[in-house]
């Protein structure tokens, strides 16, 4: 069994936390309330998972070197802005632990990866990214699930996936740490397209051509920054974009349903009230688009509706009048 640190105490860092503590590892959560980890130690519970009941060897702390003192495993949950300011304050508490990136996004400032923004920060440790269609509602109740781990470092990937197998869950292993990272945070975007669509009442033949042509820009995109093409047909790339874009657990699906309703950003962001990966990844995603020189109408068009006004029943049209072409 294992020492576990877990950096962040929302959804997903908890479902993990309830999933690894079950198997019979020692688990340390770090939340930044106090309100949370009273939640977690005196009653069991997450205020973002109700049907959840976590197990008495997970223990919550609001300190960061509590929290990483001890431990083999540090995970790293935390919604992708607070990436690069929140490795900054744990960094000097690390020695000689392997490092998972749990979270999916970009660095909006400067466009890169999460694994790129943990080199920078953390040049010295082992980083792994563990990835996969796992919505923390149905993981915080063992309910079956694939991810994927993965790292440079053979060993690295068989000690996570020996360490974190359960009937709950099942992990499989990849060298791609790029193109698993890619996958994960740019299916949130057109996840949120799928939202939109839902927001229109469109059909079931609209959300199949939306996830088919949405996979397409993923993958040439993904490609051009680094990822292999058969990572973004796996488990963190079409398995997490079918379960994003159809679950009504998604944060991002619904966000985009409500954009799709009329409502705002701002109003958006309230009604969720949590972190929004997508709305942030468009921006990245976005320019990266540019800077590669790739043709994204889904992405371009869903940019086009948060910041340039565009209406969501002008955008179906948009998308549909483009000019004729081959599928391949």
């Amino acid at each position: 069994m294992k020492n576990i640190c877990i950096i962040g105490s929302g959804s997903w860092g908890v479902a993990l936390a309830i999933n690894l503590g079950l198997i019979g590892h020692n688990i340390k959560i770090w939340s930044f309330t106090e309100e949370e980890k009273n939640l977690i130690n005196n009653e069991r519970k997450c205020k973002f998972l109700p049907k959840a009941k976590i197990p008495e060897n997970v223990y919550c702390t609001n300190s960061l070197e509590e929290a990483i003192e001890g431990t083999d495993i540090i995970l790293h949950v935390t919604p992708s802005k607070f990436t690069r300011d929140t490795v900054k304050k744990y960094k000097q508490y690390i020695t000689n632990q392997i490092v998972v990136i749990c979270s999916k996004g970009f660095e909006k400032e400067t466009l890169k990866t999460l694994d790129d923004v943990m080199k920078e920060e953390l040049p010295n440790s082992r980083i792994a990214v563990l990835s996969g269609p796992s919505h923390a509602e149905e993981v915080s109740i063992e309910i079956p699930t694939a991810l994927v781990i993965a790292s440079e470092y053979d060993d690295v990937n068989n000690m996570i996936q020996e360490e974190f197998m359960s009937k709950s869950l099942r992990i499989y292993t990849c060298k791609d740490v790029k193109g698993v990272e890619l996958g994960g945070a740019l299916k949130n975007i057109i996840a949120f397209c799928a939202g939109v669509a839902a927001g229109l009442n469109l059909g079931d033949n609209s959300f199949a051509a939306l996830i088919t042509r949405g996979l397409k820009e993923i993958v040439e995109l993904g490609e051009a920054l680094g990822g292999e093409k058969e990572t973004f047909y796996g488990l963190t790339g079409l398995g997490d974009l079918i379960v994003t874009c159809l679950s009504e657990h998604s944060r991002n699906r619904k966000a985009g349903m409500l954009i799709g309703q009329g409502r705002t950003i701002e109003e958006a962001r309230k009604e969720v009230g949590m972190v929004i990966e997508s709305i942030d990844n468009i921006e990245v995603a976005y320019e990266l688009g540019k800077k590669c020189k790739i043709d994204m109408p889904i992405l371009n068009t869903v940019y086009d509706i948060l910041y340039n006004n565009l209406s969501p029943k002008e955008a179906v049209n948009r998308l549909m009048l483009r000019g004729k072409k081959s599928e391949f």
